[in-house]
């Protein structure tokens, strides 16, 4: 049985799951968060720059999941900021984790965010259909709670040339996630760019293999294996691109 959206009568209620690829029947998810802001209760823009960013790690993670039964979809933010203790975003995520048990049942699930999204997919990590998150350039401020992540598999990718949100967020909040119970691995992007347009090949790469390993459809980056027990922040080489 596929998955497909539920009728209701009625006022079609907005959503805030969009489906990207259904699988039938369903063996596990990945949920796509983009970025915002700080502040704004308007609603993201039909040309949205942040989502337009995901997109080739949408691409990049469905062609390594074909045949593999994985439902792939994004989160859609009713507005463009986390708006304080609003923190829509989180909110938003949390919602579309609820639609999407409700069609395609008690798959896992992987959440990757960036910057906002990033911060999003981590508070909505408590959520119990999700496994692990992959954090790129994510917004972790200083004291973001960590205690749900207990038991989950959290990979955070920085950077260090970001100058939009704070690498030593990323390092500090894995440490704190390890000290709450998770499995965490912390890894740096040198010459890695906010937007994740510098390197832009290393990125994508990189988080498709973290998705597939965290899956369970491929072994994890080594890199992420040996982190796993460390606590400090991992190098992230560019790879050789092989013709």
């Amino acid at each position: 049985m596929g998955v497909s959206h539920p009728r209701r009568h009625g006022r079609q209620p907005d959503r805030s799951l969009l489906l990207d690829r259904a699988a039938a029947p369903p063996k596990a998810a990945v949920l796509l968060l983009h970025g915002g802001c700080a502040d704004s209760l308007e609603p993201p823009p039909a040309w949205n720059l942040p989502g337009v960013r995901m997109r080739p790690f949408g691409r990049a993670v469905a062609r390594a999941t074909t045949d593999h039964d994985v439902v792939l979809g994004r989160v859609r933010y009713r507005c463009r900021g986390w708006n304080g203790d609003r923190a829509d975003a989180a909110r938003d995520a949390l919602q579309a984790l609820e639609e999407l048990a409700f069609l395609a049942g008690p798959v896992p699930v992987v959440l990757v965010g960036h910057s906002m999204g990033g911060r999003a997919a981590l508070r909505a990590a408590g959520h119990p259909a999700v496994e692990a998150v992959v954090g790129l350039a994510p917004w972790c401020p200083d004291g973001e709670p960590v205690e749900h992540l207990a038991g989950r598999r959290i990979v955070l990718v920085h950077g260090d040339r970001d100058r939009v949100t704070d690498p030593r967020g990323s390092w500090d909040l894995a440490a704190r996630a390890r000290a709450a119970g998770a499995e965490t691995c912390a890894l740096r992007i040198p010459g890695g760019d906010h937007a994740m347009l510098r390197h832009a090949w290393v990125w994508h790469t990189l988080t498709t293999r973290l998705v597939t390993g965290l899956l369970r459809l491929g072994p994890l980056p080594a890199t992420v294996a040996d982190s796993f027990d460390d606590l400090g922040p991992g190098d992230v080489r560019r790879p050789v691109r092989r013709r």
